[in-house]
């Protein structure tokens, strides 16, 4: 999730070099902290230094998890500072990549609306839609955002409301609805001297941030860790207290999905899976002054590698491979 703090609250400058920092102690989060360090050079108006770490990011000789969000990024702060020749070239290549990361189409959507390229917009997110949500049962939460740009972009458009925007009004909570929300008049009331409408506006405008303060509740999956097999290994010869916690590597995969499958039972949304490594657990608990054998540090690990953008998203989509890493389809592996 990219900060939006306004500029006069934060030293944004500070924090982009404190998220830079961390980087270079945690390696293997280095993708996700120097995406948000980058954030914050935005937010202080360097464009500039963003597009220059964007573009170490983008060199990163091991490659990155989410290529297509950076180029994203990268593309949608050019096209701020002056560079919209360089920055339609990477959109037009990022959407022709088909990523499965809906933040990145997200980000292309919102660049190309924000310029008013409404029909660039909307056919980018149906796309989208179409290529990550069909024949899917239950959208997975982080893929929200593109139901509701398409319907907002829509309704600018004035569009007829079609399966996906349907789909898009039942799953918005808030109770004011999505055409109220999206209506493109709205922003004339905002200019209006009638008390009447100003005040019919300000409860629309309070529904819409709850709306807002509750999708920020989710900023993360709900998040359970999963060590593959040769990390458990390494784990439990280095600290075997831990042998309470993982009995074996078969109990510790079940455990994963039986706990998950309780969790969505429960009505808890947003669910995902962390992959931990010792290294990165060994700084984990030296960072919190804690030895590695407490047992009660794990849970707080996994959120800390979910805050970080770690997380994948359970369940697999339909066909993917299974989380545990087997090489299967989820459906005949952890699925089944």
């Amino acid at each position: 999730m990219r900060p939006d703090t306004p500029a006069e609250n934060v030293d944004h400058t500070a924090e982009a070099a404190r998220l830079e920092r961390s980087a270079g102690l945690y390696p293997e989060d280095a993708e996700a902290l120097l995406v948000q360090a980058a954030a914050h050079l935005e937010l202080s108006g360097d464009r500039p230094a963003a597009t220059a770490l964007y573009d170490r990011l983008l060199s990163f000789a091991a490659g990155l998890e989410n290529p297509a969000l950076v180029r994203a990024l990268k593309a949608s702060n050019l096209w701020e500072y002056g560079h919209e020749a360089e920055a339609r070239a990477i959109i037009d290549g990022v959407r022709a990549s088909a990523p499965r990361d809906p933040a990145a189409w997200v980000i292309v959507a919102e660049s190309l609306e924000s310029h008013d390229e409404l029909e660039a917009a909307q056919e980018t997110l149906t796309t989208a839609v179409n290529l990550l949500l069909t024949d899917v049962a239950e959208p997975p939460y982080a893929t929200r955002p593109l139901l509701f740009g398409r319907h907002r972009v829509r309704r600018m458009l004035g569009a007829p409301h079609d399966e996906w925007d349907g789909l898009a009004d039942t799953l918005h909570s808030s109770q004011v609805s999505l055409d109220e929300l999206h209506d493109p008049k709205r922003v004339w009331s905002l200019g209006s001297d009638d008390p009447a409408e100003l005040e019919a506006e300000l409860g629309r405008l309070r529904a819409e941030l709850d709306t807002y303060r509750e999708a920020l509740s989710h900023p993360f999956p709900v998040a359970v860790l999963h060590w593959p097999a040769p990390e458990l290994t390494e784990l439990l010869t280095a600290y075997p207290p831990l042998s309470e916690e993982y009995p074996s590597h078969d109990t510790h995969l079940s455990t994963i999905e039986s706990s998950l499958r309780e969790l969505a039972a429960s009505g808890t949304a947003n669910l995902g899976i962390v992959t931990g490594t010792v290294p990165s657990y060994e700084a984990f608990a030296a960072s919190e002054s804690t030895s590695p054998t407490d047992g009660s540090l794990l849970p707080q690990y996994a959120t800390t590698l979910a805050a970080r953008g770690r997380a994948v998203a359970w369940p697999p989509e339909r066909g993917a491979g299974c989380w545990c890493g087997s090489e299967k389809a989820y459906g005949s592996c952890h699925g089944v």
